[in-house]
């Protein structure tokens, strides 16, 4: 998400930077290219114009400090206006009520309502210790309730079944009741999308908030619609009391458009955004990371945590050891770590997170560490025996065909690797010999 965005902003940012002060022209010029690439993101118009009026004022209205290099102020004046626009800090669930706390899940058909459901289960479950319990009120579409009952089992959570049953509100409300029954902390309801907004859905929704009177309501919306997804956005709003926003297929979204627009269209924060297809691949929304990250610096914060609650903390603390001890770096160490960056969302995630990755660096990048070289590369170590992992020297030629042919590649791609082996084994051989960074290792804590 944002990649387009944080291009083009980028390249405005470097421009400003090396002035030697702040002018009404060179600030409109700046302004004018930050308009255009908000409307490239597909931001809706009068978001744009008040965010740039905004920015105008703030930035002819300061005085620039001696130790201050004008772009920087520039960019400061940027990034707390950006944070205003889709914060201005990030907003938690409410559990503050009497158990079951109820969500209720509303949005269009194909926003991925239903898989959202089961996200936010899975993260209540793991990351709140939370009982929950889910329910589906679409009537209308079969598969609806079979979705969700498989994601149900898959995240082990409780799912409501009503077979017989063709009221939305008497599911919604039964469901409750067996939350109730049953002591779960959370239950969370997924009612039925339409194709477009109709006043039977409405109707609909908002006969079932009045019989749970849910304390969190939640609309998900696509972000790859753009402009469409504020808009809807902004129809629910009016007619129902959302709580919160959730944008849906952010990974695939590289304007960014419907996050940037959603907070001032609608006045409801985005509490959380789909950042995958996989169950874990949901994130808290923070506007200041996710400013940050629109401006090119890059998000440390959400990385390090991705780190403590991905990587497997022992295999980490066993290769620090290893080092310590002078033991050499083997294939067996270079699968694992692959196995890693992936965990942690492939080297895609990692580089969006890093500062002064601008779109066309991060596309560079990305070009030659793609996902499918790394899923190559572990298939290659994989086809290997242990013993050729622990000692790489033993591969020659024989070995490599046999190899490549377990791999599904040819030699040449085979030698790529091992030579890539041999280059990360001198670095880590520079790091041995570091005693600061053999210290650093030792004490680090995930």
């Amino acid at each position: 998400m944002f990649d387009n965005l944080t291009g083009r902003l980028s390249n405005t940012i470097q421009s400003l930077l090396g002035l030697g002060r702040l002018t009404e022209n060179n600030i409109k010029e700046a302004l004018q290219e930050v308009k255009v690439s908000l409307l490239e993101a597909d931001v809706a118009l009068s978001v744009v114009k008040q965010f740039v009026t905004d920015v105008q004022q703030k930035a002819l209205g300061q005085e620039v400090m001696q130790s201050v290099r004008p772009g920087d102020l520039f960019v400061k004046i940027v990034y707390d206006e950006l944070v205003a626009l889709i914060g201005p800090e990030s907003v938690p669930l409410n559990f503050s009520t009497t158990p079951p706390a109820v969500i209720l899940m509303v949005g269009l058909q194909g926003s991925g309502k239903t898989t959202t459901v089961a996200k936010i289960a899975h993260w209540l479950k793991e990351k709140q210790h939370k009982s929950v319990l889910v329910a589906s009120t679409d009537v209308y579409r079969p598969a609806a309730m079979e979705q969700l009952a498989i994601l149900a089992k898959q995240i082990d959570v409780t799912y409501f079944a009503s077979p017989d049953c063709k009221d939305p509100v008497a599911i919604a409300i039964a469901a409750l009741m067996q939350a109730k029954r049953q002591y779960h902390d959370v239950v969370i309801v997924d009612s039925a999308g339409r194709l477009h907004i109709d006043q039977d859905m409405m109707d609909e929704i908002t006969s079932i908030h009045r019989g749970i009177h849910p304390i969190e309501t939640l609309l998900v919306v696509d972000s790859m619609t753009g402009q469409d997804a504020a808009n809807t956005a902004k129809v629910f709003a009016e007619q129902l009391p959302l709580t919160g926003i959730v944008l849906t297929k952010t990974d695939g979204d590289a304007r960014g458009g419907a996050a940037l627009s959603m907070r001032m269209l609608t006045g409801k924060p985005i509490k959380f955004i789909g950042v995958g297809e996989k169950i874990e691949a949901l994130e808290l929304f923070h506007p200041d990371r996710v400013a940050s990250r629109i401006l090119g610096m890059g998000d440390i914060l959400t990385l390090v945590e991705e780190a403590q609650q991905k990587i497997d903390q022992k295999k980490a603390q066993k290769l620090a050891k290893k080092f310590q001890k002078g033991k050499a770096f083997d294939l067996e160490d270079f699968r694992e770590q692959l196995q890693q960056l992936r965990k942690m969302g492939g080297i895609g995630s990692l580089l969006s997170k890093l500062p002064n990755m601008g779109a066309v660096n991060m596309q560079a990048a990305q070009s030659k560490l793609n996902a499918k070289l790394f899923i190559r590369m572990e298939a290659i170590i994989n086809s290997m025996t242990m013993r050729e992992r622990y000692f790489p020297a033993l591969i020659k030629g024989t070995h490599k065909r046999r190899i490549a042919a377990g791999s599904g590649v040819d030699v040449p791609e085979v030698n790529r690797l091992l030579k890539q082996f041999e280059q990360m084994q001198k670095m880590m051989k520079r790091l041995k010999g570091n005693k600061a960074m053999q210290q650093m290792m030792q004490n680090v804590q995930f």
